[in-house]
Parts: structure tokens; C-alpha cells; sequence
């Protein structure tokens, strides 16, 4: 009886998959890719703000990342959340990237790291 529930269950899930379709679960799937990255890459701006004097370039290069993550996680939705979050990253990203241009070597970054977060919850399946 538990395996024909069990068998029941899955055959559902295969036709649901079936009917949601393949692209949707990729498109989620990349989402949650690319959201892990951003935070990799917002992890290594954090490192990089700390240790600005020691080598400035390492925040641009984490800007950089960030930008490129973005770039890709652009490329790959049209959820109406995920847009705002990309939107207001971006626009953290800027006022670090204005910030350490205009010599801050200590920018704040918490709307860079509350934009992440932001991302993070919508790309979570």
C-alpha cells in the first residue's frame, strides 16, 4: 500500500514537472545558482573592503564580480521580484563602486549585502 502512495507520488510529481515544463525549473535553477555566487561574490567584497589599504584593487575586482553575476542573472529572468532585487543591487553596487572612486577606502556596503539577501530569498526553490 506505502509503495503504490509512493509510486503515486512520483508518477504526480514527473506529470506536474511535465506540465510546469522543463524551462521554468532550469530558469530557478540558474536563479540559484547565480544567487550563490553573488553571495560568494559579495563575501569577497566584505574581505576586500577589510583589507582595502593592503590591495585596493581587490574591491574593484569584487565589484566587478558582482556586476558580472548580475549581468548573468539579468540574462536569465523576467520575475518581477527578482528584477527589484537585481535593480537595487545594482544600485548598491554603484554607490560602492562612487564611493572607493572618490577614495572611501572603507565603503559602507550593508545595502550591498541587504540586496544580496534579497536575491538569495527570491532564487530560493
Amino acid at each position: 500500500m506505502r509503495s503504490r502512495r509512493i509510486a503515486a507520488t512520483v508518477v504526480t510529481a514527473a506529470a506536474l514537472t511535465g506540465l510546469v515544463g522543463c524551462g521554468a525549473l532550469d530558469k530557478a535553477m540558474d536563479c540559484a545558482r547565480t544567487a550563490e555566487a553573488i553571495a560568494t561574490s559579495v563575501d569577497k567584497l566584505s574581505t576586500a573592503v577589510s583589507t582595502a589599504a593592503e590591495d585596493p584593487a581587490q574591491l574593484t575586482e569584487a565589484l566587478n564580480d558582482i556586476d558580472k553575476e548580475l549581468k548573468s542573472l539579468d540574462d536569465t529572468t523576467d520575475n518581477a521580484d527578482l528584477n527589484k532585487a537585481v535593480d537595487d543591487l545594482n544600485k548598491a553596487v554603484d554607490n560602492v563602486r562612487t564611493a572607493v572612486d572618490n577614495g572611501d577606502a572603507t565603503p559602507d556596503i550593508a545595502p550591498v549585502t541587504d540586496a544580496a539577501t534579497e536575491i538569495g530569498k527570491v532564487c530560493t526553490p
